[in-house]
């Protein structure tokens, strides 16, 4: 008996290709490395005098101008921007006194575990159970959480992402780009 390939066109296309799109965007994110990263960003980290140059400050003439500006500042200060985004987290940290002692307490129990982690087990006192590498960051975790909800570590975070949308999109908006750069896309309207 033969067997016959009938191929048919339902009209729906497969996603296969883009579910493997996604897992190749994934896979290079997991394979971005922190240092890599740190690196790229110093290198394209602008001058400040640049960055701060109050002479080329000016209103946008058009809509069109602004969203043209704001994209090409953003491309063009992308690590300044990330630098002050950075500069005003620790700001945050370090005025609020309960957050500093809830991150020390964090980073410090995590690096108590990795100090001792040739042990590779802690035992807990009097019941003998090991807890494993994973459990004891769990467990750290776990206790500065309470800490960082009693500092307000929730309001921190949306002041600091607040602050550097307000100030990052407000610098974008009001620096000139090059003028060979500006698009000259002013819209007309004639009467008919």
């Amino acid at each position: 008996m033969e067997t016959v390939d009938v191929k048919v066109d339902s009209g729906v296309t497969n996603n296969d290709s883009a579910d493997d799109k996604a897992s190749m965007a994934l896979n290079t994110l997991s394979n971005v490395n922190a240092k890599d990263f740190v690196q790229k960003q110093r290198e394209n980290l602008k001058p400040w005098q640049e960055f701060l140059n109050t002479s080329k400050v000016s209103k946008p003439r058009s809509v069109a101008h602004l969203t043209s500006r704001v994209t090409k500042n953003l491309e063009r200060f992308q690590s300044n921007y990330l630098l002050v985004s950075i500069v005003l987290f620790i700001y945050c940290i370090i005025t609020s006194p309960l957050l500093l002692v809830a991150c020390i307490f964090l980073v410090g129990g995590c690096y108590l575990i990795k100090a001792r982690q040739a042990a590779g087990k802690v035992i807990l006192l009097g019941r003998g159970r090991e807890l494993t590498v994973g459990q004891q960051y769990l467990a750290i975790t776990l206790f500065s959480c309470p800490l960082f909800f009693l500092a307000g570590a929730g309001s921190a975070v949306f002041w600091v992402i607040g602050a550097s949308v307000f100030l990052v999109m407000l610098h974008a908006s009001l620096l000139q780009i090059e003028v060979a750069e500006e698009p000259d896309t002013d819209l007309t309207m004639e009467t008919v």
